[in-house]
């Protein structure tokens, strides 16, 4: 019986420790820095079409978290890790990963300079977000395999 128990527990902590492997791949930590960065782009658009009041607050936490996850993302594209966990990586990125590394580092660069000059109102939120935009627009169209 007690043979029983430690089996089911070898094989739950085995199970258990296969998700948070899971959840470490590069795949999946890309696409961590791609959700974060669609969700600030989203605060940002909402301001800029006048769903949401300016705040401040929330467009520097937009723009820091843009900076901050744009700086991040070419980190996580090792050459083992061009398949799997429902990625969108087109196979370019590899074979063009100065360019995919510059073009993450000017959306980060964009984003802290904004910080820098912080939008003062949904006008310039909506001039921040075409800044912005433009760079992920031409970086998924290389870059991203639209499944």
């Amino acid at each position: 019986m007690k043979k029983n128990y430690l089996i089911a527990g070898a094989v739950a902590l085995c199970l258990g420790a296969g998700s948070v492997m899971a959840q470490d791949a590069p795949q999946m930590l890309r696409q961590d820095d791609m959700k974060a960065i669609g969700q600030a782009m989203g605060q940002l658009g909402a301001i800029a079409k006048g769903q949401k009041d300016y705040d401040p607050v929330v467009v520097e936490g937009a723009l820091s978290s843009i900076a901050d996850h744009a700086k991040d993302f070419p980190t996580h594209f090792p050459a083992d890790s061009k398949t799997g966990n429902d990625t969108e990586a087109s196979p370019a990125i590899w074979e063009n990963m100065d360019d995919f590394t510059a073009r993450a580092d000017k959306l980060a660069a964009d984003a802290t300079a904004l910080l820098a000059d912080l939008p003062a109102d949904q006008a310039a939120v909506g001039k921040a977000m075409q800044t912005l935009g433009a760079n992920c627009g031409s970086c998924h169209e290389i870059y991203r395999v639209k499944n």
